[in-house]
């Protein structure tokens, strides 16, 4: 029974990193003070806190790079969303059942919106 479950809670996925960010460090600063370095973080294309910890540690405030623009993200996590879903439709046209008009509908929904992802990258493109 035991081993029954500890197969239960163990779940795939991204696994745990080693050195967690998980302390919080409170700054008190001016609402002028506040602004500035946001607009500081903006110029340099990064979130505040990321921004706030390169300096603290590094002492610099040159250029900072980040991964990834937002919109790349939200592109990914919206092809992320749909690759899960033609999976899950895979899975059932592999294991020879037949779709149902609800899955077929949601089919061509699938590809609608993969359509509309791709026009909205052409038009992010020079």
């Amino acid at each position: 029974m035991q081993a029954e479950n500890s197969k239960k809670n163990s779940k795939g996925g991204r696994p745990q990193k080693k050195n967690k960010r998980d302390q919080q460090l409170a700054v008190m600063c001016t609402p002028e003070e506040r602004e500035l370095i946001e607009q500081k973080a903006r110029q340099h294309n990064c979130p505040v806190s990321v921004w706030l910890r390169t300096v603290a540690l590094q002492g610099q405030t040159g250029s900072l790079k980040r991964a990834f623009p937002r919109e790349v993200l939200l592109f990914t996590a919206t092809l992320n969303h749909i690759a899960a879903n033609i999976n899950q439709l895979t899975k059932k046209h592999n294991q020879y059942q037949l779709f149902s008009a609800a899955e077929i509908t949601q089919l061509y929904d699938l590809i609608a919106a993969l359509k509309q992802l791709a026009a909205d990258i052409k038009k992010g493109l020079p």
